[in-house]
C-alpha cells in the first residue's frame, strides 16, 4: 500500500469538500477550487476526513494513489492558508516595481518587461528586488514563479538575474590570466 495514499486527510473547520463521480470540489475561505481524479482512483468523503483508495495494485493505480492523495491536501491547504512564492532580483540596475496589479522588471534589457497576474496570483513587491507571489493553487503560484524567473535566469560568474527566495546559485571561476 502507498505509504502516502493510504493517510487519511482531515478537513479542517470552515472548509467544505464535495465528491462527484471524478470531480472533486474543495471550497474554503480563502476560495474554491476543483480536481479530476483519475480512473482508477476512489475518492469519498468519511466523518471529516477524505479518504484515498485503489481497486488493485497494477502500476499505474499505484503510482496514481499518492498523487491524488498529495493533491486534494494541497487544495486543502490552499484553500485554508494559501501558497507563496519569493523572488529576488539581483544585480546592478536590476529591479522591480508594482504597476496596478500588476509588476514591471528592469533587467538590463533596452525596454522595461511588465508583467500582469493571471486569475488567482497576487503580486507584493518588497523594496525594489523582492517579489512575492501569492494565491491558493500551489501549482499556480510556482508555475507564475518559474515564469517570471525565466524573464532573466541567475547566470553563474556573477549571479545577476532573478532567483527565488533563498536559492543558492553555483558559481563558476571567471577566465583566468596567465
Amino acid at each position: 500500500m502507498s505509504r502516502i495514499g493510504r493517510l487519511p486527510i482531515d478537513i479542517p473547520a470552515g472548509v467544505e469538500v464535495n465528491v462527484d463521480g471524478a470531480s472533486v470540489t474543495v471550497k474554503g475561505p480563502k476560495g474554491e477550487l476543483s480536481l479530476e481524479v483519475a480512473k482508477p482512483i476512489q475518492v469519498e468523503v468519511v466523518d471529516g476526513q477524505v479518504q484515498v483508495t485503489r481497486p488493485d495494485d497494477e502500476r499505474e493505480s499505484r503510482s496514481l494513489h499518492g498523487l491524488t492523495r498529495t493533491l486534494i491536501a494541497n487544495d486543502i491547504v490552499g484553500v485554508t492558508d494559501g501558497y507563496s512564492k519569493g523572488l529576488e532580483v539581483v544585480g546592478t540596475g536590476y529591479r522591480v516595481a508594482s504597476k496596478g496589479a500588476g509588476i514591471e522588471f528592469a533587467l538590463g534589457y533596452s525596454h522595461p518587461i511588465a508583467v500582469e497576474p493571471p486569475a488567482g496570483i497576487t503580486f507584493t513587491v518588497e523594496g525594489n528586488n523582492k517579489v512575492i507571489v501569492a494565491g491558493i493553487s500551489k501549482q499556480a503560484v510556482g508555475e507564475v514563479a518559474a515564469n517570471l524567473r525565466k524573464l532573466r535566469k541567475p547566470e553563474p560568474y556573477k549571479g545577476k538575474g532573478v532567483r527565488y527566495a533563498g536559492e543558492q546559485i553555483r558559481r563558476k571561476a571567471g577566465k583566468s590570466g596567465k
